[in-house]
């Protein structure tokens, strides 16, 4: 079941340079090496419970954050507050900063690899140890759009009930083995705490970030599922001729969300990386 252990986070507002509340949390060891986790689209810092519930809170320093229009983060409605990626690389940079992160290393799950990208192209790379995409776009083209798309485009919907149903056909999708009724349920429950309109603003945005992810010069990890129906494994393939020295790991059996389907794997190897990582 996913257990939101609130009791052990040192939970954190920040406020955006455009005005937008951030809610953002700390757990772990507050003196080990920096893992900062941006969640995907309509989720929320719940969607790491398998992460900061695990043994990488006795050795590592965990920052997870909602961002803009999700979980506990303001939700403003107008479409400006989402379109330009500078607004997306500022929320992360205020979030870096207020939790006075050094060298983190940054794990994008999904759209969290296009709020990292977009981070790069304002920023570059000088600020962080390392990046891990799971199951992460960093290009968006039909060709590495799964068979979840239609369920999660209609997740705009302004019908409830029709928004209800495509998010969780969404959630379905996400997994080679069907959820646990009750994690699907809080699954459910925190992705419909993000407005429909929120979401077509997300869906509706430019993507190019091919130059920023060219000039990437700190160690990747794409970790990314065969039965990804989310985002295909050709999207692992183009990040991998992208970002030339990108080690990757392929989960066989596994969905979009490898982190919650094969945890202990995915705990593992973030651990090894982040180290990897702080020796560059």
């Amino acid at each position: 079941m996913v257990r939101a252990k609130e009791r052990q986070a040192k939970a954190f507002k920040i406020k955006t340079p455009d005005g937008v509340q951030i809610a953002a949390q700390e757990w772990g060891d507050p003196n080990g090496r920096e893992i900062l986790f941006i969640h995907g689209f309509s989720q929320c810092h719940l969607s790491w419970a398998r992460q900061f519930d695990s043994e990488l809170a006795n050795s590592f320093r965990l920052i997870t954050y909602d961002i803009r229009g999700h979980g506990g983060s303001d939700k403003p409605p107008g479409a400006a507050y989402y379109r330009h990626h500078k607004r997306w690389a500022d929320e992360m940079k205020s979030v870096m900063e207020a939790a006075k992160l050094t060298k983190p290393v940054l794990v994008g799950w999904s759209y969290g690899g296009r709020i990292i990208a977009e981070y790069l192209m304002e920023y570059g790379d000088e600020k962080i140890a390392g990046i891990n995409f799971v199951a992460a776009f960093t290009k968006v083209v039909r060709e590495f759009l799964g068979p979840a798309t239609p369920a999660i485009l209609n997740t705009s919907s302004e019908n409830l009930a029709e928004n209800i149903e495509n998010t969780r056909s969404f959630l379905k999708f996400s997994t080679a083995q069907p959820l646990p009724l009750d994690e699907l349920q809080v699954m459910l429950a925190y992705n419909m705490v993000v407005p429909p309109q929120i979401r077509g603003h997300l869906l509706s945005r430019p993507a190019p970030y091919e130059d920023a992810l060219k000039k990437i010069s700190v160690p990747v990890l794409i970790s990314h599922g065969t039965e990804d129906r989310v985002a295909r494994i050709s999207m692992a393939g183009y990040t991998a001729r992208i970002v030339k020295h990108a080690q990757t790991s392929i989960y066989d059996d596994v969905g979009h969300l490898p982190f919650w389907e094969a945890a202990p794997r995915f705990n593992r190897e973030l651990a090894e990386f982040v180290i990897q990582s702080n020796k560059h």
